[in-house]
């Protein structure tokens, strides 16, 4: 229950998050924790960032981290080797830009910071090798604007990571997806998108190949998971339902066993608000 003041910043709900005993995990899972150099550092070696990473191999450059809350991506970027700006319009101390400040001094790292909305970007055309956005494009109100405005600053050849989206498979679903989200009804700031209408949007922006990512291949939508803690998680699922633990680790030990029985389910999987990823690139000049 909530106190007698309403909460309407989403700095004001995240701190209300850590004032949660029963939240911690997910305070811990969602890097809102401090020290914000501990937690910027656990997402840089999480196995999230180590498939991002990926993506982003044999790529130099500048990069600019759209929406970059209170600076996590912003610090792995700059940790692999980027010359990187924030991007994010909140001024919070807490998940914002002032938070960002205060972890690139701490860590040493030159992270310029700019508040201003992803909508909007105050930059040149063709001004970036690489944009990131985690977690930004489903609170977009103008998702195609947005789209267009992060394939504008990039250069010919660049690569725009759209990172952790949720994805409604019918309109109706939306209402189950936002009554489910931990923070919603504080802040009211939530929303998903169907995968065609994301799809759309970055197509319409001129992306010139656009790789999905689905809720059950990937890494990056898979964290907090790992393959290795999801299969467990499974493992004891299976074994509340039918008490034979041995044989259901026996059945899942293979990794490309688990991993194929994933992609067999990933057509059956309608959760409102999972998981997808965007990996764009822009054409060579």
């Amino acid at each position: 229950m909530l106190d007698e003041k309403p909460l309407t910043t989403w700095e004001d709900a995240v701190i209300w998050l850590r004032n949660q005993p029963d939240k911690r995990q997910l305070v811990l899972d969602a890097f809102y924790d401090d020290p914000l150099i501990a937690a910027a550092e656990r997402y840089f070696a999480s196995a999230e960032w180590q498939a991002v990473s990926k993506f982003l191999e044999h790529r130099t450059g500048k990069a600019l981290d759209v929406g970059a809350g209170r600076g996590i991506a912003s610090y792995a970027l700059a940790r692999s080797g980027f010359a990187v700006t924030a991007l994010e319009p909140d001024p919070s101390a807490v998940v914002g830009t002032a938070a960002i400040r205060g972890l690139a001094a701490e860590a040493r790292l030159t992270i310029e910071v700019v508040e201003e909305f992803s909508e909007r970007l105050p930059f040149a055309d063709g001004t970036f090798d690489v944009v990131f956005a985690r977690a930004v494009l489903h609170h977009m109100r103008d998702l195609d604007g947005a789209c267009r405005e992060m394939s504008r600053v990039l250069r010919p050849g660049g690569m725009l990571i759209a990172a952790r989206e949720h994805v409604i498979s019918k309109e109706a679903d939306l209402g189950a997806f936002l009554d489910q989200h931990p923070l919603h009804h504080l802040y009211g700031g939530e929303h998903a998108y169907l995968l065609d209408r994301y799809v759309g949007a970055l197509r319409g922006a001129g992306f010139a190949a656009i790789e999905v990512l689905a809720p059950l291949k990937s890494p990056i939508n898979l964290f907090p998971y790992t393959i290795e803690t999801l299969r467990a998680a499974v493992v004891e699922r299976l074994t509340a339902r039918i008490p034979v633990r041995p044989v259901w680790r026996a059945a899942l030990a293979s990794r490309s066993v688990f991993t194929s029985l994933l992609s067999m389910a990933e057509p059956f999987d309608h959760r409102p608000g999972r998981l997808y990823s965007f990996v764009c690139r822009k054409a060579p000049a």
